[in-house]
């Protein structure tokens, strides 16, 4: 196709989309992205609000060695080489004989999950060690605050067949940065929101506020938050197969709170290093921090699962709130003295997301592969990191899937 008819038409200027659209550029065909947003990245986002480059979502580089994006990566370094860990029992640090029989425990539990039968196919809690005295602090950190989600609802199969490795790779500009410089010369219009796909054929045609434009084939990269939300209609409706992916792969949040420091005060902590607290009855669902990455003078940290759903419910101001609380934990009324502005995430509320990544609910694996399955002889196919089998909610899964749908496109 020529003119304002592309060969391909891409929904979504996320890690998916950019790849999607340079994967069929370099193999000579035509493609328009249309993007709902002001801008490129997805959930990959650098702000630099707080004075230095912070990310407000994809951190990052996990799996280093197999992650697409490392080819493109500039100056960065290899957080484990550098990150020490810090846990707090509810009035103090951990000892180091103490740290070191919580990481026997935890060594025990992701044991336990490997060695668990996966089929037929169940929750993580059904397969993991309980009781301990670690076990629930393992299970917070293994689920809401790495996954978005409380380990109950998520499938067996899917955590071991996802579980991400490292090298995990902190790039100085910030993965957004990265992502945003990659989408940089790519036929991207923003403020494009597609409400309607028709893939009846022949092709396709995308319609919203903006107009409508046709192609011989799409490839929708949005989140699968936006596609359960009914986000786009489709015409004809989506397989009962595919909703059924959909619905089965749901989002989980990973809202990320940033402040920046008040004064010369550095808590006592290195740079990159990191702190979380221990489970108790008094913090059932703490939160984890990582302190001045790159000597900048502030820090980030995450809540996850089902709190950071409720505090996104009530607002920024509540979850800004939660973190203060949950740094005073930490270091008493220090923190709120060396703390000043702070940034909060809103991938939760915000409608372009509704989410930060997805997760599989138990015997939904195969979803991710449904999901990815091209429908119409080819003219509609779906992409991102939900369909990604391997590198499910990273950028690295998002990109591949975007080169994916570019050949079946192609």
């Amino acid at each position: 196709m020529h003119g304002n008819d592309p060969d391909v038409l891409i929904i979504g200027a996320g890690c998916a989309g950019i790849a999607a659209a340079r994967a069929l550029i370099a193999e000579g065909q035509s493609c328009v992205v249309l993007e709902a947003g002001a801008r490129v990245g997805g959930r990959a986002f650098t702000t630099q609000a707080l004075g230095a480059p912070l990310d407000l979502g994809a951190t990052w580089l996990h799996g280093a060695r197999e992650n697409p994006l490392s080819a493109f990566i500039g100056p960065h370094l290899d957080h484990d080489t550098v990150r020490e860990r810090h846990l707090h029992l509810g009035e103090r640090f951990a000892t180091a004989a103490e740290f070191a029989a919580y990481w026997r425990a935890h060594a025990d539990f992701e044991a336990a999950l490997a060695n668990s039968p996966q089929t037929p196919d169940r929750s993580v809690m059904q397969a993991a060690p309980q009781g301990g005295p670690w076990d629930a602090t393992i299970a917070h950190w293994l689920g809401a605050q790495i996954n978005g989600v409380e380990l109950g609802g998520v499938s067996l199969e899917d955590y071991l067949k996802t579980d991400l490795t490292g090298p995990n790779l902190l790039p100085r500009e910030g993965v957004g940065s990265l992502v945003a410089r990659l989408a940089e010369g790519l036929p991207i219009r923003l403020h494009h929101v597609v409400t309607r796909l028709d893939w009846s054929g022949p092709g396709v045609v995308a319609e919203g506020d903006w107009g409508r434009l046709r192609a011989g084939r799409a490839i929708v990269t949005v989140s699968n938050g936006v596609l359960a939300a009914g986000g786009i209609a489709f015409t004809p409706a989506l397989p009962a197969a595919t909703q059924a992916a959909i619905q089965g792969l749901p989002m989980g949040l990973l809202t990320k709170i940033a402040f920046r420091a008040r004064g010369a005060d550095r808590l006592g902590m290195a740079p990159f290093h990191n702190a979380r607290r221990a489970v108790t009855r008094e913090a059932p669902q703490p939160m984890s921090w990582v302190f001045w990455p790159f000597g900048a003078d502030h820090i980030f940290g995450f809540v996850g699962g089902a709190r950071a759903w409720d505090l996104s419910r009530q607002g920024p101001a509540a979850t800004e709130a939660a973190a203060r609380a949950d740094l005073a934990a930490l270091f008493g009324p220090r923190a709120e003295a060396a703390l000043g502005e702070a940034l909060v995430s809103n991938w939760g509320e915000d409608p372009l997301f509704r989410g930060s990544y997805t997760h599989a609910r138990p015997g939904h694996h195969a979803s991710r592969a449904v999901l990815a399955a091209p429908l119409g002889e080819g003219r509609l196919c779906f992409a991102g990191e939900a369909c990604h089998a391997r590198f499910a909610g990273t950028t690295g899964g998002a990109w591949l899937s975007g080169e994916t749908a570019a050949r079946i496109s192609g």
